[in-house]
């Protein structure tokens, strides 16, 4: 099907349209139709998305499905997916009904809710299949809307704060990406991403303010798109943002961040930043390597300390994230494949802990782990579910967590030793955290009166658990499903990385004159 990309992408905004123009009212007839119109049409999402997934040829390193087509005042819509990115659509297809399945209790302007996840999936497909810089700045940036709104119009208390620091931390980040891409249209002539990968952007010294920056143009316009990427996964020191947008957002609103929009950091760093300024990648991956491995350290210490459920799981995903950044510095097979596979993974196992822990908010409202503790007793099930996240979490063998720290270490171990020393002592420290969790809020004697009537998982909950314990454990023991995907595409990433070094030259022997 020649445009099957662009119906995978704009399929929610259609119904998005439909549910905006024509569903009236908001008595409870109205509310349940503006929720099946949004399950209905991001099932289909998935399914249409399955099609793309068959038809893709992972040995083809090159675009595939590609689309192109004159757009707005010269500009091009132009859109593809490769081994990179093509598991990112399938995340966000297959997370999307389950995040509207998980809001079916949601009463408060219920058609505008959906709206607004229906226009956020499209735009973040969009981030995953842009192949033209404009496109790409539309869709990352338009996906920050939909996102303050879920969190500013249905989060908690301090929502409208937690709104505008998401808002401005990640907008004025991408500011200075906006400069770069000017920068880099100016010097190529185009804004097509495919020409702009065999595009060589200079890398003589320049002065900047008086100060030679070695690595040239290539360092500048790194530096750039870094403050927004780094931002967005969000990499320590500017991770402030995440726990207080976590923590105030509805649980749909936190599955989707932590699943999906921070994943949107790491691929572009795997789009743009290892082919586009390999000189530069190369000058500054020792500064990236060490500030990943302080977020794994500093974040999991940190989680350790929470008293709210919701913000120890946000401090684990800067931590979790720490191992994506420092795999794809590593700029290596082991790395690269690890930081994608522990994306996907995130993906799922953070996705389900934001949900188990709206299933007991939403029975007790409180998010206090002191609040709980012997549901054990009372909730079997639930118990069961969450020991399996926790440990997919903590990187258990068997479980998709094990797999991408596994290689992500294996990875930066081949280039910095210390680093992976560092870094590896985060799994210990995650185990400590999340096994804590769990021991506070599951295990031990049910003595709370409040917890004596609470009830066990509906069927709606377990359906939603189910697709997600399926693929946790399926890539846990079968990675090759993934890794035979985006295999051959990193191979030939890792090889053009390498080859523009050695075109290059080893600029690192400047630093040292």
């Amino acid at each position: 099907m020649d445009n099957l990309i662009s119906i995978i992408v704009f399929l929610p905004t259609i119904a998005a349209v439909i549910l905006a123009l024509f569903l009236r009212g908001e008595d409870e007839a109205a509310q349940k139709n503006a929720k099946w119109l949004a399950l209905i049409a991001t099932s289909a999402t998935f399914v249409i998305s399955l099609f793309l997934l068959a038809g893709f040829d992972p040995g083809d390193t090159g675009f595939q499905f590609v689309e192109q087509r004159e757009w707005l005042l010269g500009l091009t819509y132009k859109v593809g997916v490769d081994g990179i990115s093509i598991l990112f659509v399938m995340l966000t297809t297959f997370l999307m009904p389950l995040v509207i399945a998980s809001a079916w209790d949601v009463t408060h302007r219920v058609k505008e809710y959906m709206v607004a996840f229906l226009l956020l999936e499209t735009l973040m497909l969009g981030v995953f299949v842009a192949l033209d810089l404009v496109l790409f700045y539309l869709f990352f940036e338009g996906g920050l809307i939909p996102m303050f709104l879920i969190i500013g119009i249905w989060g908690g208390k301090n929502r409208i704060y937690a709104a505008f620091k998401f808002f401005l931390y990640t907008f004025l980040g991408s500011l200075l990406m906006l400069v770069a891409m000017i920068a880099m249209y100016v010097d190529a002539g185009t804004t097509d991403i495919v020409a702009l990968l065999d595009h060589n952007f200079g890398t003589e010294a320049v002065s900047v303010l008086g100060i030679q920056v070695l690595g040239g143009v290539q360092t500048l316009m790194w530096l750039a798109f870094f403050a927004s990427f780094a931002v967005k996964m969000p990499m320590w020191p500017v991770h402030t943002w995440l726990p207080d947008a976590h923590v105030q957002a509805p649980t749909a609103g936190s599955v989707v961040l932590a699943a999906i929009l921070l994943k949107m950091g790491g691929y572009g760093f795997l789009r743009f930043s290892l082919p586009m300024f390999p000189v530069a990648s190369d000058l500054l991956a020792p500064l990236v390597l060490w500030l990943s491995a302080i977020a794994i350290v500093y974040a999991s210490l940190v989680a350790l300390a929470q008293e709210d459920m919701k913000k120890l799981i946000a401090y684990s995903s800067v931590a979790h994230m720490g191992y994506v950044t420092m795999g794809i510095f590593a700029a290596n097979q082991q790395g690269i494949d690890g930081a994608i596979f522990q994306m996907i993974s995130h993906g799922f196992v953070s996705g389900a802990l934001f949900l188990v822990v709206g299933v007991i908010y939403d029975r007790m409202h409180t998010r206090e782990i002191d609040a709980y503790g012997g549901l054990l007793v009372r909730m079997p099930v639930f118990a069961a579910i969450f020991l399996l996240f926790t440990m997919a979490n903590v990187g258990l063998p068997g479980t998709s967590g094990f797999v991408g720290e596994f290689l992500a270490i294996v990875g930066v171990f081949q280039v910095n030793t210390w680093v992976a020393f560092v870094a590896a002592t985060g799994v210990i420290l995650s185990a400590g955290y999340a096994l804590w969790l769990y021991r506070r809020v599951v295990l031990g004697d049910l003595i709370k009166e409040s917890l004596k009537s609470i009830k066990e998982t509906t069927a709606r909950e377990r359906a939603i658990f189910a697709p997600l314990v399926v693929m946790t454990l399926l890539l846990g023991v079968y990675p090759s499903l993934a890794t035979d995907i985006i295999g051959p595409s990193v191979t030939a990433l890792v090889g053009e990385y390498e080859t523009a070094l050695l075109e290059a030259g080893d600029i690192r022997l400047a630093m040292g004159e």
